[in-house]
């Protein structure tokens, strides 16, 4: 490992577990939660959203909710105007008196098999309770104590939050057969007898939420109100098939993929070396939509503002990452995860987020891809079309200069104090669609959130949303958040050369360095698509040239441009073999003179391992070598790396930076060129041992071989796949050096059709090592449908003994 852990780790949020205000810190039984909990403060959004939809809501909507004897908050039972025990007639004395219309049951037909679960897309979700996308009609059911009369009035009304008013569309009323405002409305479908079917209309723009229910009745004999009862509570989503609701996807397959796939690939590596790994969403298991809304409650974001996209990814964006707010997950760039789980041994978002809604404390530990796999689950759980993005050579600037600055000394030695902008290997973030009706036309469409706390936005370390398009064209004067996502993609990597008198001088400019791949996983299958085309113009093209130039004069060095480098003649390309971790391996450099005159030049190779977020460790090995080439002639320098050399300064991922630089001593010419590689870790192989049935139990062999020399200490794998296996951690113990192991598990699964079971392998000694295999689930014999949690417990902390060791 490196000598001391990253200096800057404190910026990055490895900082210590802080206990929120309100939730317990214990566990308790499984998520079956109907509480609904409340914090934050106002100032957030005077920062964060002034100019949002929300920003003139009442002091009244920013306290907590009234917490119960634990520090919860309550129950979604909360009392509202009007809330009583048992029915109530208009005096209020619930008495029932002869010939009143009472509502005797209610049926919202929320059942997953039901009508309005599948015309909703809300049938994969594993909850019992209505859940209904806004702005697309459902139907229920009311048994009433007689035959409903045209005498009769019917009133349904919808209530959320703590102080539910009209004008702030926290409480619906909805006169049956009546138009009601904002596009709500309800009519009767049919009656038959004593029951009446409604067919009631959402507003396209209506809060999401859970909403509690009730049903008022007037007729002759006097007025009856229904009680509230949390089995009626309704659960309200953003909707991507209603061409009124501004989530609106035209797109079916892209509402399949990005809406209801829940599992998906992330890349990550360099550019010339892509690793991918699988990640389980997981937006529809049990739990997950409470913890999702709990968010939004935790960071006391106003009900009266839950309506718009814009308001809620940045919101999101903020309490994914812990910083600000104790959210979500505490970011740890350190090295050092003990006190938490390594940011690679993660295979989905549920586990998280269901410890999260538990206990309320932040979750240890996450870094980009964590950080944007649980944001795709959380929007898309809200029903916001989102997807995963991977930015290879992904910039920080951390001045403003939209510029990648990095500074040498006299001799093209890196001054790593000074380097305060750096390239990431890769960066991971989320890309949601959504209409800007805060922004001029034009920029609808694709938006980026950043929850990686990278830098603060308005004081909070939030990031978007920010329209893709605002990027390509180098709009950075376009909220939100657009001048450092631009610099992450499509900045220039500017050289300085420290001089004799110590002042800085432009060596190099490298025009092609940042962004040079922005990747997601494709529509409908596994494989990868480019999107690069999306943010940026084609390197080089005057399009582009002129986006980073209108940018860059929006920045805090708008000349930089004023004093460029010498001709240039001799090339340089810098590669590095393909390597598995714990084995030797080359790095090398071609120089190539493209000039009719021989040229001499000097040249330095400086080693070193990084962080994937491009923060290195000392210089392990160089090399210095001049060499001389002919007119039109090649030449290559070659430095071996034995396994011995570089394995006492590895960090996460296996990634090691090479600083090459060089003099041609004819013409004056500067070379520089930083390239970055990365040692391949072994996949896990996974086998399906027989059919795997809703309800039965199946089994899974996972076979992993140790590809060090090394024994593996305190080895854990995690187990997880939605609707196959609630997050499981089984502890195995070592592995010897070179050792092949074998386990099984068994689980149930819990829904049918295609599934993805994953596995990952984490040891202070090796990370990153993850399998999946798809299981294709047949329903059950007989069933409409099956739902237990017999297939989803949480197994924590479990140790398995190995079936079978072999050797190498």
């Amino acid at each position: 490992m490196m000598d001391g852990p990253r200096s800057d780790v404190g910026r990055w949020g490895g900082n210590p577990l802080q206990p929120p205000t309100t939730p317990s810190p214990e566990p308790e039984p499984e998520p079956d939660r109907r509480f609904r909990r409340g914090g934050g403060s106002r100032s957030f959004w005077a920062r964060c959203c002034g100019c949002c939809s929300c920003r003139n809501v009442a002091d009244d909507d920013w306290g907590p909710e009234p917490s119960d004897s634990r520090g919860r908050g309550s129950s979604s039972g909360t009392r509202r105007p009007g809330s009583r025990g048992s029915g109530v007639n208009a005096a209020g004395d619930g008495t029932i008196r002869e010939g009143m219309l009472v509502v005797t049951g209610v049926d919202l037909l929320s059942s997953r098999s039901d009508q309005n679960r599948q015309e909703h897309h809300t049938d994969e979700y594993e909850y019992d309770e209505l859940i209904v996308r806004r702005g697309q009609p459902f139907h229920m059911l009311l048994r009433l104590s007689r035959t409903y009369e045209s005498s009769d009035r019917i009133t349904l009304e919808l209530l959320i939050g703590n102080n539910p008013e009209v004008g702030k569309g926290t409480h619906v009323i909805i006169p049956v057969g009546k138009g009601g405002s904002g596009g709500w409305k309800a009519q009767v479908a049919k009656a038959s007898g004593q029951t009446l079917n409604l067919r009631v209309h959402t507003s396209p723009n209506a809060i999401i939420g859970k909403f509690q229910f009730t049903v008022r009745t007037q007729s002759d004999a006097g007025e009856f109100q229904l009680p509230f009862d949390p089995r009626n509570e309704i659960y309200i989503l953003f909707n991507p098939w209603c061409p009124e609701d501004i989530v609106y996807v035209d797109h079916e397959d892209w509402r399949q993929e990005y809406v209801l796939n829940e599992s998906g690939r992330i890349y990550y590596g360099t550019e010339a070396q892509i690793g991918e790994r699988t990640w389980n969403y997981g937006q529809f298991d049990h739990g997950v939509l409470d913890a999702c809304l709990y968010i939004l409650d935790r960071r006391g974001m106003p009900y009266g503002g839950r309506g718009d996209p814009v308001s809620v990814s940045r919101v999101i964006s903020a309490m994914v990452n812990s910083l600000d707010d104790n959210g979500v997950l505490i970011g740890n760039w350190s090295g050092d995860y003990s006190r938490g789980t390594n940011p690679s041994a993660w295979v989905g978002s549920v586990e998280i987020l269901l410890s999260y809604l538990r206990t309320g404390y932040s979750v240890p530990y996450g870094q980009c891809w964590v950080f944007a796999g649980v944001t795709t689950t959380v929007l898309r759980c809200l029903g916001l079309a989102t997807r995963t993005v991977t930015n290879f050579n992904s910039a920080h600037d951390t001045d403003t200069s939209l510029t990648m600055d990095i500074y040498f000394d006299e001799n093209m030695k890196p001054l790593e104090h000074l380097n305060h902008d750096s390239v990431w290997n890769f960066h991971v973030w989320n890309d949601c669609w959504m209409k800007r009706p805060d922004l001029p036309s034009g920029f609808d469409g694709w938006q980026v959130v950043d929850a990686t706390p990278q830098e603060t936005s308005s004081g909070i370390f939030c990031c978007g949303p920010c329209s893709v398009e605002s990027i390509k064209n180098g709009l950075v004067y376009m909220k939100y958040d657009t001048p450092f996502i631009f610099a992450e993609v499509n900045s220039d990597k500017v050289y300085w050369q420290r001089q004799d008198d110590g002042s800085f001088k432009i060596v190099y400019v490298e025009e092609k360095a940042i962004g040079t791949l922005i990747v997601t996983k494709a529509i409908g299958s596994n494989t990868r698509e480019d999107i690069t085309y999306l943010y940026k113009h084609p390197e080089g093209s005057d399009a582009e040239r002129k986006a980073v130039e209108t940018a860059t004069a929006h920045g805090s060095k708008p000349n930089v441009y004023a004093n460029r480098g010498s001709a240039e003649d001799v090339a340089m390309q810098v590669e590095a073999q393909d390597a598995v971790m714990g084995q030797d391996l080359m790095v090398s450099v071609m120089l190539t003179n493209h000039s009719s005159s021989r040229r001499t030049v000097k040249l330095h190779l400086y080693l070193s391992v990084t962080f994937y977020t491009g923060v290195t460790g000392t210089i392990f090995k160089e090399t210095k070598k001049e060499v001389e080439l002919a007119p039109g002639a090649s030449d290559r320098v070659t430095m071996p790396v034995a396994y011995k050399e570089y394995r006492p300064h590895l960090v996460d991922q296996g990634a090691m930076l090479l600083n090459v630089s060089g003099h041609v001593k004819e013409s004056g010419q500067v070379l520089a060129k930083q390239h970055t590689f990365r040692l391949r870790t072994p996949d896990l192989s996974l086998t399906l041992l027989g059919a795997a049935v809703v309800g039965q139990e199946c089994e899974v062999q996972i076979v992993f071989k140790n590809p060090l020399p090394v024994t593996l200490t305190n080895v854990v794998f995690r187990l997880e796949g939605s609707g196959l296996q609630r997050p499981k951690i089984l502890n195995v113990g070592d592995i010897g050096g070179n050792e092949t192991v074998t386990l099984r598990q068994t689980f149930v699964p819990v829904r049918p059709g295609p599934r993805q079971l994953i596995a990952s392998l984490d040891s202070p000694q090796l990370s990153q090592v993850h399998g999946v295999i798809q299981v294709d689930v047949a329903p059950a014999p007989g069933a409409r449908g099956f739902f237990s949690d017999a297939g989803g417990d949480s197994h924590l902390g479990e140790t398995i003994p190995m079936a079978s060791r072999g050797g190498a």
